[in-house]
């Protein structure tokens, strides 16, 4: 098994992360079990973001490093809160401050100028200098409703309409979610890349 590093210490992310990565000879790890310090997300673009903290975890483990950064952009809203999604009510903002931000936000915007997507960019580094990173992106198209609905995910699931579901993400199954959404999709896409190219899979 190739023992690679995840930029988070979020547990149900890693679980996510190793189901499709595990039948690849993959190992996913969070880098919590080794210390890392959050790395400063200065980038300006989703991309940016993924390779800066892919980039230091890397540097402080000396393993392969695998980080994304997603957030919610609202077409409404010129973009935001796009990369400042877990950050859009302020520095110490939790979810529910931050969505109640979002619906204030949006409060006299008609259900048809209520477009968004949900965006996911993920970054693999074998090393801190590595020249090839794999770049991966993806991204899942919805709407913004007027108030919240559903108990599932997290975010801003709950007020993000699926229109081919008619429900929001919060109300979806799990493994309905997992295949829908922008993380899933942007995973499947670099697993086959994987499957296609083994050479990310080993370190220098």
């Amino acid at each position: 098994m190739h023992q690679w590093i995840l930029a988070t210490g979020n547990p149900g992310k890693v679980r996510e992360f190793a189901a499709v990565l595990g039948s690849l000879g993959v190992e996913i790890r969070p880098q919590s079990a080794f210390g890392v310090p959050e790395a400063a997300e200065t980038g300006l673009t989703f991309i940016e973001n993924a390779l800066i903290k892919a980039r230091n975890a890397t540097q402080h483990t000396g393993l392969p490093a695998l980080a994304d950064d997603s957030g919610l952009v609202v077409d409404a809203l010129g973009g935001a809160p796009g990369i400042y999604s877990a950050r859009y009510a302020g520095p110490d903002a939790d979810d529910q401050r931050n969505l109640l931000q979002l619906l204030e936000a949006m409060r006299d915007i008609p259900m048809e100028r209520r477009t968004a997507r949900f965006v996911c960019a993920l970054a693999l580094l074998r090393h801190p200098t590595d020249p090839m990173p794999v770049l991966c992106q993806a991204s899942w198209e919805g709407r913004i409703t007027f108030e919240p609905s559903g108990s599932g995910g997290f975010g801003y699931d709950p007020v993000f309409l699926v229109p081919t579901e008619h429900r929001t993400s919060a109300e979806l199954a799990p493994e309905v979610k997992n295949r829908l959404s922008h993380r899933g999709q942007a995973l499947a896409e670099l697993a086959q890349r994987l499957k296609l190219d083994s050479t990310p899979l080993m370190a220098d």
